[in-house]
């Protein structure tokens, strides 16, 4: 109570939660990890959040920070006497600097806010997911996001020029440079990018911003392969100057779950295809956006041309291009709604790897005759950013006790073909067994001792990202 007591006068008591107003955070995303915090704190600017790991640093208190609690690897999973350190309330945009196309924000300001705040500049924060109308930017920033823009834009470590973080003992480290070029020493903000909360409490940063495309045109395209889907990726780029804005894949499987989900949502195709790409280009030149005397949009009329040769040549089967702002809202519908179908299942072994470019269909071809001598019986759902070689590889064992062998098996492939076992999702705590097999060894070593020097007390969200 008189930890309580400490944090009450530090940052009102309408803002330290107990009890029953801790439900909203009682557990992550998925439900599969259960928070039991002490309370539940609201702080309301970086002094707040100062106040807050001065007190904890001085008791030794636990200090989980949560942002839209969008995590899928348990990162902000809060046990038993810890304090959930929620960014909800700062949530402020404090500038949007159009000429220098940069954006200063608090770490809790929520993704889809800042599109729609920048878009009224003709700009445009290029980062999205399915989560963005919840997620925050702390969060983003906390676990390196990435997303359906990659493939042009970066994951969210390249969208990140500046950043502000309060240190475990309470310290200000004020890391909010404007600059894009800045070598004065160690690359701090870096650091702390990816971090997932095991360093410090990040509370603003500065951004970058790039002009709004004034025109986009979008595609379904059914492929025979996925060596065909590289060949098209790479064609595209060069026939539009590498404005390819995301280049998603989904299978034959996924669109039958969609649909047990989603009975009216309707197939991509009249017929079924084993392989789907979600293919769009983004142009910010005006002719390209202008309409011709028959209302036909010059990018679209373009994309349709480099289809038809795909379609000559063979390279894909059938193409369905969005002739409006409806259609291409479905289709980012079917895509957006991956971890709504495929994580409702359980057991379920949910892998988030990238491989090169090249190497992703022979990974799968690979992985299928590998699962089937561990699992006969298992069902698997890809879903792939194949623009940066991230794959969403859900596998539905047959029983709950093949869920580890199977995701041992999935990171003998991944690393023996030059892949990583965590693309965009973050470590946390489902990441951690994998971490310990797969990492190097001096790598965590390293790891380790940045943990020591910068959180001595151990007091940032721990048991994550690193394992013990």
């Amino acid at each position: 109570m008189e930890l309580l007591d400490q944090l009450r006068g530090a940052i009102g008591a309408a803002h330290v939660l107990t009890g029953a107003d801790t439900a909203p955070w009682a557990s992550d995303w998925l439900g599969k990890y259960r928070n039991d915090p002490l309370a539940v704190l609201r702080p309301g600017s970086t002094r707040d959040v100062q106040a807050v790991m001065a007190i904890a640093h001085d008791t030794g208190t636990p200090v989980v920070p949560v942002s839209g609690n969008t995590g899928l690897a348990g990162g902000a999973h809060a046990p038993k006497g810890s304090l959930m350190l929620s960014l909800s309330r700062m949530n402020h945009i404090r500038d949007i600097r159009p000429d220098a196309r940069i954006a200063i924000v608090e770490g809790g300001v929520v993704l889809e806010n800042l599109q729609t705040a920048v878009a009224a500049h003709d700009l445009e924060f290029p980062m999205s997911f399915g989560a963005k109308g919840s997620c925050m930017i702390a969060g983003m920033l906390a676990t390196n996001a990435g997303g359906s823009n990659v493939v042009r834009h970066g994951n969210t470590r390249d969208l990140c020029i500046g950043i502000e973080a309060v240190l475990p003992n309470g310290d200000r480290l004020d890391l909010m440079s404007e600059l894009h070029k800045d070598n004065s020493g160690y690359d701090l903000r870096n650091l702390l990018i990816g971090s997932e909360g095991t360093l410090a409490v990040i509370t603003g940063a500065v951004l970058k911003l790039v002009p709004a495309p004034k025109a986009r045109a979008t595609a379904m395209l059914a492929v025979g392969s996925l060596a065909d889907a590289l060949s098209i990726l790479n064609r595209l780029q060069d026939a539009t100057g590498g404005a390819v804005e995301a280049f998603e894949y989904m299978p034959d499987r996924y669109f039958d779950a969609l649909r047990e989900k989603h009975p009216d949502q309707r197939p991509p195709f009249a017929d079924s295809h084993a392989i789907n790409v979600l293919a769009e280009i983004g142009s910010t030149i005006e002719q390209d956006a202008t309409p011709g005397d028959d209302g036909s949009i010059p990018l679209t009329n373009r994309l349709e041309e480099v289809l038809a040769g795909f379609l000559d040549d063979g390279v894909i089967l059938d193409a369905n291009i969005a002739q409006n702002d409806a259609q291409r809202a479905r289709m980012w519908h079917m895509r957006e709604s991956v971890a709504e179908v495929v994580l409702s299942r359980d057991p379920l072994v949910n892998n988030d790897i990238a491989l090169p470019l090249d190497k992703v269909e022979p990974f799968l071809t690979r992985m299928g005759d590998v699962l089937r001598q561990v699992d006969p019986d298992a069902e698997v759902i890809e879903v792939a950013h194949l623009g940066d070689g991230n794959i969403h590889y859900t596998v539905f064992p047959s029983a709950p006790d093949l869920v580890d062998p199977i995701m041992q098996r999935v990171e003998d492939v991944t690393i023996s073909m030059g892949g990583s076992f965590s693309a965009e999702h973050g470590i946390g705590l489902s990441k951690l067994p994998s971490m310990r097999r797969r990492k190097d060894k001096v790598a965590l070593t390293v790891m380790a001792q940045i943990k020591q020097a910068l959180d001595p007390k151990g007091i940032m969200n721990p048991g994550k990202l690193l394992p013990v």
